[in-house]
């Protein structure tokens, strides 16, 4: 691909997606930034959210769909993998925001989780320099296989059952072997209703669902065949 290319528009289909994120492989988020006039984040802690941003605006990505996946007429989610230069994730994986009460479905199949995740669009950000020097990894689409589907659904439903019971608050990030339920919130101080064991209401953080680093580097390790 010559560069810069085309200004991005959605993508026709899974191929095309997948081209024009191979046409980016290799590229700084430097060089992504200046063709899309987007200046990078003063603050190193909204550098992963910015990330996301900035390969949604490169690949054409519609507006932001926080039920179903990013292209949502594709049925496929975006996720950037920021990661070493042995390709080793840094951090785990943010999927989406976690409702705490009787929102959360009871069921995998119906959950904000399995839209997200049925089919996503890989995008590993490599190394460790400053923001605008890392580049563009190896990108690829990906399937839950039967046995990785089986273990996020016994994860997510172990969390969903703990929410409906009123017990949100003793959900701890040692919870589930690849899905887990963390803190997300920009202010640490802000808090969310949620539902009690005893069918009232009491105030927790914002959690969010996130996919282990364990997960992750083991889905880029069969990817890759890295050790």
């Amino acid at each position: 691909m010559s560069w810069p290319p085309p200004f991005p528009t959605p993508p026709a289909d899974e191929a095309a997606l997948l081209r024009c994120a191979e046409g980016l492989t290799g590229r700084t988020l430097g060089e992504l930034a200046q063709w899309l006039g987007r200046a990078p984040p003063a603050r190193p802690e909204r550098a992963k959210g910015w990330m996301g941003q900035l390969m949604e605006a490169a690949l054409g990505a519609p507006p932001s769909n926080e039920a179903g996946p990013d292209f949502a007429a594709l049925g496929v989610e975006l996720k950037t993998l920021p990661v070493d230069l042995q390709g080793v994730p840094r951090a785990s994986t943010f999927v989406c925001q976690a409702p705490l009460d009787l929102r959360l479905s009871a069921s995998w199949s119906e959950s904000r989780p399995k839209a997200k995740l049925s089919r996503v669009l890989w995008v590993p950000v490599v190394g460790e320099a400053p923001l605008p020097e890392r580049r563009v990894g190896a990108c690829f689409l990906w399937r839950p296989a039967p046995d990785e589907e089986d273990l996020l659904r016994a994860d997510y439903e172990e969390i969903a059952e703990l929410v409906h019971a009123g017990q949100a608050n003793r959900i701890s990030a040692r919870v589930g072997r690849a899905l887990q339920l963390r803190p997300k919130a920009a202010d640490n101080q802000r808090e969310t209703w949620v539902v009690d064991a005893a069918g009232g209401w009491m105030t927790a953080q914002p959690r969010g669902f996130y996919l282990r680093r364990s997960f992750t580097h083991a889905l880029l390790g069969r990817r890759f065949l890295l050790t």
